[in-house]
């Protein structure tokens, strides 16, 4: 059995963060150590919530008594997602370097969630001038949304082949792997009703379309629950192609 540690969200109302992920990767057969970064009442797309941002300071302690029971050297990858501030970056890059140290296979897998007015998604202020500066350069693989990959290639992004040259851009940084988790109106197909994303690569870049469910309240917790589902399928030993076509292939199911 694989090990992740997901560091992110948790709501009590809903899905999202670790409440979304968590179960999907455990059927898949993945042990997931969830580490919550805040406790909310619900997602913040609800426009008010209430709860508590998880003190950085317990990050590096819970890592911390892992490695003193020894455990860190069984863990094969760090998930990192919704943070409530810019000093658990420090934290969790401590921790992936530390990980790493104690098993030089783990992964990381860095999704970046930043501010989102379109999406209503609120973000700590530093967060995500503290991904683009310190997690970015550390991750081994990244999930961003297609705001998010505007803002971590710093690439104006209005047709689908911006999109792609932006996704190539970071993998040229050192980024092994770059899924764009709906590529919205830039989409190939120009279509609303089809969701679409893109995975690039050193060997190349690739492109699933599914539909679209629609909904009267857009759902929240889906882009947690693709980076969970993907970094599953490659820790389950697929490789990046077929773990991008379980991955569509499960959202739709």
């Amino acid at each position: 059995m694989k090990n992740v540690l997901a560091i992110q969200s948790h709501v009590v109302y809903g899905f999202a963060g670790n409440k979304s992920a968590t179960f999907p990767m455990q059927l898949l057969g993945i042990d997931v150590w969830a580490l919550n970064t805040v406790q909310f009442s619900n997602h913040t797309q609800y426009g008010k919530w209430t709860g508590m941002v998880i003190p950085q300071e317990q990050i590096g302690e819970i890592v911390q008594g892992l490695d003193n029971i020894d455990k860190l050297s069984e863990c094969d990858a760090v998930l990192s997602g919704y943070l409530g501030s810019a000093e658990q970056v420090d934290r969790i890059i401590e921790a992936v370097a530390t990980i790493k140290s104690r098993n030089p296979k783990a992964l990381y897998l860095c999704d970046p969630v930043m501010p989102n007015a379109e999406k209503v998604c609120v973000v700590a202020n530093g967060v995500r001038e503290s991904l683009i500066e310190k997690a970015l350069p550390k991750a081994d693989i990244i999930t961003p949304n297609l705001a998010e990959l505007r803002q971590l290639s710093d690439f104006e992004i209005n047709h689908f082949d911006d999109a792609v040259r932006a996704a190539q851009a970071l993998v040229e940084k050192g980024i092994s792997k770059v899924l764009v988790k709906h590529l919205n109106k830039v989409g190939k197909l120009q279509d609303p009703d089809t969701f679409e994303t893109i995975l690039a690569t050193p060997e190349g870049v690739w492109h699933l379309s599914r539909p679209l469910y629609q909904f009267n309240f857009e759902p929240v917790g889906v882009g947690d629950l693709i980076a969970g589902l993907f970094l599953a399928n490659l820790l389950n030993g697929e490789d990046d192609v077929r773990a991008f076509e379980k991955l569509t292939m499960r959202l739709w199911a």
